[in-house]
Order: C-alpha cells, then sequence, then structure tokens
C-alpha cells in the first residue's frame, strides 16, 4: 500500500483532473479545436500541485500514487460513495 501525504493527493487528484478534462475535450470535435484554450487551467493547476508536492519530473511515483487512488475503496476525488 503507497502511503500518501496530503500534498501527492492533492497532485494526484489535480493530474487526473487534467487526464480527464483532455479526454473530454479532445473527444468531443466540437470543443477539439479550442482545447489549448480549455485545458490551460487544468494544466497550470497540475503542474503547480506537482511542483508543491514535489513530484515535478517523478513520473514513477506520480503513476504510483494515481494507480494507489483509482484503486482505493474511496473514489478518485478522497471521498466515500
Amino acid at each position: 500500500m503507497t502511503t500518501i501525504t496530503p500534498s501527492e493527493r492533492a497532485a494526484a487528484q489535480a493530474y487526473l483532473r487534467l487526464l480527464e478534462s483532455t479526454q473530454a475535450v479532445l473527444t468531443d470535435p466540437q470543443l477539439a479545436p479550442y482545447a489549448g484554450v480549455m485545458l490551460t487551467h487544468p494544466m497550470a493547476e497540475a503542474d503547480e500541485a506537482l511542483r508543491a508536492a514535489g513530484l515535478a519530473g517523478n513520473e514513477d511515483r506520480l503513476l504510483r500514487l494515481v494507480s494507489s487512488l483509482r484503486s482505493s475503496p474511496t473514489n478518485a476525488w478522497g471521498r466515500t460513495g
């Protein structure tokens, strides 16, 4: 089991939000042309959270944290149900 600090959890959650936002934008043909504009905020949020958690450049640790969040009994946002 991976122990996750609050800043690491925030970084993993920001990464997941970016991933889900990217998928939503790029799968909608009407939104895809605006992907750069629409994803600016989620990218900035994820970058800042990764830096704050010391995960910038540590993709291995980040992906282990994301995997741990996705496989935990709580959902990706840290709440049950």
